[in-house]
C-alpha cells in the first residue's frame, strides 16, 4: 500500500497541471459544501443564541387565555390563585431547575414620571429576590433589593438603562424620585444584562420579538406591588434550566405545577410556557431546510469532479498499457494492478478534497465578512468531506482500474 501511494504522488507529480485540472471539479464541490454547512452551523447557533439568550436558559410561564396572553391591566380572572409557598419551592427543587423567579406584570404604563418626563409604554414588574440571578442582571450603579425592603413594604425601584434614560436623561437616577400612579417611589439601583448578548435583528419577526426592549422597564419589590396595582394577582414564573437542552422538559413541568392554582371551569385560562427552544428549533429547521438544497446543487460539482477522475484515469490506462502489461508478464496479478490504481484515484480526489476543505474555510470567512453572516466552521463535515472525496476517487476510479486489471499481457505489450 505505501508503495502504491508513493507511485501515486509520482504519477500526479509527473502531470501537475493535468491533475490539478482532474481535481477542480472536487475542489469546488467540497469548497462549496463546506462553506454552506458553515454558514448553516453559523446561522442555527446566531438563532439558538438569539431567542434563548447568551446561556441564560430561562424558561417563560405566564397566563394565557387561549393561545394569547393574559393582560393583568384586565383584572386578576376569576378561578385563579395566587401561587402558594409550596409551589415556589417545589419548583425550585426540580431536577433540571438551576433557580426560578416569581413575578408580577404589566406590559404598558403610562403613568411613570419624573418632573415633565414620562415612560410612554413602558412596563412594569413586581420582582422577588430571585429575578436579577434568575434572569442574568447585574446592579451597574446604586443597589439591589434587600430583605428590608421587602418587609417594611418599601416604595423602592430599580431602572434599567432605557427607563433610567428616558426619567433621567442627563440626571443622576439613583436616589432620585420618581411617581407610578401619584405614589412617589425612590429609585435604589440600575441594572443591565449580565452578559454581552445582542439579538441580531435579521428580519420583521426578529424586530416583534426584541421591540419591547427600547421602552425601558421599572421594577419593584413584589411585597410593594399591591400599594399600586391590588391584591392576590396571578404571578409569572421564569426557571432557568441547567441546561438547554432541558428547557422544554423544565417549562412542561412548571406548567404542571402552577397550573394547580387555576381552579376555574374556563379551561381556556391556563399557565402555558413559552418554549424558545423549539421555536429556535423551528426556525433552524427552516434555515437548514434551504440551505440543504444549495448542498445538493453543489454535489454536482462532486459528481462532474468524479466523472473527470473516471475520464483522467481511463487516458492514464492507455498511455501506461505496455507497462500494465509488462508488470503482469512479471507475475503481477490483477489484484496488484486493481489497487495500484484505485490508490492513485483515491490519492488524487483525496489531495483535492483537502484542498477544497482549505477553499472551503476560506470561501466561508469571506461569506461572513462580505454578508455579516455568522459562520461555524464544522469539524465533523471537515472530516466527512476529505472522506466523501476519497470515496468518489474509489468509485469512479474503479471502471479504469478494472480496465487496467483485466488487460490481456500480451495484448498490452504489442502496443507501442
Amino acid at each position: 500500500m505505501t508503495e502504491n501511494i508513493r507511485f501515486a504522488f509520482q504519477g500526479i507529480w509527473s502531470h501537475k497541471l493535468r491533475s490539478f485540472l482532474t481535481m477542480l471539479g472536487v475542489i469546488i464541490g467540497i469548497a462549496a459544501i463546506i462553506a454552506i454547512v458553515s454558514t448553516i452551523q453559523g446561522t442555527n447557533e446566531q438563532i439558538m443564541q438569539n431567542l434563548i439568550g447568551a446561556g441564560n436558559n430561562g424558561v417563560t410561564v405566564s397566563l394565557r387565555q387561549g393561545e394569547d396572553d393574559y393582560y393583568m391591566d384586565m383584572g386578576a380572572p376569576a378561578g385563579v390563585q395566587p401561587v402558594s409557598d409550596e409551589q415556589r419551592e417545589e419548583i425550585r427543587k426540580l431536577d433540571d431547575v438551576e433557580d426560578a423567579t416569581f413575578y408580577l406584570s404589566r406590559s404598558y404604563m403610562d403613568s411613570v414620571t419624573h418632573l415633565d418626563r414620562t415612560l410612554d409604554s413602558g412596563s412594569a414588574r413586581g420582582i422577588d429576590d430571585h429575578y436579577l440571578n434568575t434572569c442574568g442582571y447585574i446592579v451597574y450603579q446604586g443597589r439591589a433589593f434587600i430583605a428590608h425592603d421587602y418587609s417594611t413594604f418599601a416604595k423602592v425601584v430599580l431602572l434599567d438603562e432605557i427607563a433610567a434614560k428616558i426619567l433621567f436623561s442627563g440626571e443622576e437616577a439613583v436616589g432620585n424620585t420618581l411617581e407610578i400612579r401619584g405614589e412617589p417611589f425612590t429609585v435604589v439601583g440600575l441594572i443591565k444584562k449580565s452578559d454581552n448578548f445582542q439579538p441580531v435583528i435579521n428580519s420583521f419577526e426578529d424586530y416583534m420579538t426584541y421591540h419591547q426592549e427600547e421602552y425601558g422597564t421599572i421594577y419593584m419589590p413584589d411585597a410593594t406591588w399591591p400599594v399600586i396595582f391590588g391584591f392576590d394577582e396571578p404571578e409569572n414564573c421564569i426557571a432557568r434550566a441547567k441546561k438547554t437542552e432541558d428547557m422544554s422538559h423544565v417549562g412542561k413541568e412548571v406548567v404542571e405545577i402552577m397550573n394547580k392554582s387555576v381552579t376555574a371551569s374556563n379551561s381556556q385560562i391556563t399557565y402555558k410556557a413559552e418554549d424558545l427552544l423549539e421555536r429556535a428549533r423551528n426556525q433552524q429547521e427552516l434555515a437548514s431546510s434551504t440551505n440543504n438544497l444549495l448542498i445538493w446543487i453543489a454535489s454536482i460539482a462532486l459528481l462532474v469532479g468524479g466523472i473527470g477522475v473516471m475520464n483522467i484515469m481511463l487516458v492514464s490506462v492507455t498511455e501506461r498499457t505496455s507497462e500494465i502489461g509488462l508488470k503482469k508478464a512479471l507475475g503481477a496479478r490483477k489484484r496488484t494492478i486493481l489497487a495500484q490504481f484505485l490508490t492513485e484515484s483515491a490519492v488524487l480526489t483525496s489531495i483535492g478534497g483537502i484542498l477544497g476543505v482549505i477553499a472551503g474555510i476560506v470561501l466561508a470567512e469571506v461569506i461572513s465578512r462580505m454578508s455579516d453572516t455568522p459562520v461555524a466552521i464544522s469539524v465533523p463535515a471537515i472530516i466527512l468531506g476529505v472522506a466523501f472525496s476519497m470515496l468518489i476517487g474509489i468509485v469512479f476510479g474503479l471502471l479504469p482500474s478494472y480496465k487496467a486489471a483485466n488487460l490481456d499481457p500480451i495484448e498490452a505489450l504489442r502496443r507501442e
